[in-house]
Order: structure tokens, then sequence, then C-alpha cells
């Protein structure tokens, strides 16, 4: 008979485990696809001094860029970039920072990312970006995931700001409600 009511208690815990577990693990991963296009409204650019007077050298900088993404599935949120950078000549800029998509609905996805830009003769390089999907607001509640994609940095010409385009795909889960 003990044997019958332990097999009921293990039974009994079993199901109420999967109950509380089951309500906290998150639905299945969902993809989006999206194009960003921004533009720097803040570039600060400070040579490192290897190079008297020269900006060809070694530089850091802090980069503020605003746009529009478009996404496959219709929407256009705002998208505004906060990157710091580091170039090195002869190899290339790293950049990381965070990205905000701000959607038409008020919510919000807040992305960490870190880009590698290369080099180019004709103004426009190649850039790659990984990426982590770390806060949501409104429908993004609680939203995990990563981002990833090819994008091309457009170096600016004398009075000209600096532009970034990104081909995006954000690979994530939301809680279930």
């Amino acid at each position: 008979m003990a044997t019958k009511k332990s097999i009921w208690v293990l039974f009994g815990v079993l199901v109420i485990s999967a109950w509380v577990l089951g309500s906290t693990i998150p639905s299945g991963a969902e993809t989006m696809k999206c194009k960003n296009f921004a533009t720097a409204t803040k570039d600060e650019r400070i040579p490192v001094g290897d190079q008297e007077g020269n900006m060809k050298g070694y530089m850091i900088g802090l980069q503020i860029m605003e746009g529009l993404a478009f996404c496959e599935n219709g929407e256009v949120p705002k998208v505004r970039h906060h990157a710091v950078w580091d170039l090195e000549p002869g190899k290339g800029t790293q950049a990381m920072g965070y990205t905000i998509y701000t959607f038409e609905d008020g919510s919000t996805v807040v992305i960490k990312f870190q880009r590698s830009v290369g080099l180019g003769e004709s103004g426009i390089r190649s850039a790659t970006s990984t990426s982590e999907l770390i806060k949501g607001t409104g429908r993004f509640e609680g939203i995990k995931g990563t981002s990833s994609g090819p994008g091309k940095n457009f170096m600016p010409s004398k009075g000209e700001a600096a532009r970034a385009f990104n081909d995006t795909t954000w690979t994530y889960t939301l809680p279930t409600k």
C-alpha cells in the first residue's frame, strides 16, 4: 500500500512540476527580417595622436545614428544606434553599442551589438554585425534572442554625415502569456 501511495505522490509532484515549468518556457523561436538605414546625428572622432594633425591614423569615436527599419512584415520602426568604435589603419573598424527599435504601437526592442567594418577604397565598406536582443517593452516584453547580418558603411565626404545600411535577421523568443 505504501508503494501505491508513493507512486501517486510522485505522479502529483511531476504534474505540478510540469505545470510550473511549462508556464515559464518560451514559445518556439520566431524570426523577423529588416533592412535598416540610418544617418549619423552625432559623430565624434578623436585621433589617438600617432600621426600629427592627420585623421588617417588610429582613432576612437562615439556615434549616434538615426533612421528607419523596413521589415518584411510591413512594419517600419524608428531605429537609433549608439556606438563607440575603434579604427585601426589597415585593419578596419570595430564597434560596439546598442540599437533601439521603436515600433508604431510604442513597443521597443533593445539590441546590444558588435560590428566589424572592413576596408574599402570607394567610401563604401562592408560590415558584419552580431547582436543580442536584450530587452523589450509592450508586445516584445521579455524578448530574448540574437540578430546578425551583413551591412555597408558609407564613409562621409567632407561636410556629409556618415550613413549605414544593415540587412538583419532576428531569431527570438517571447515568454508565453
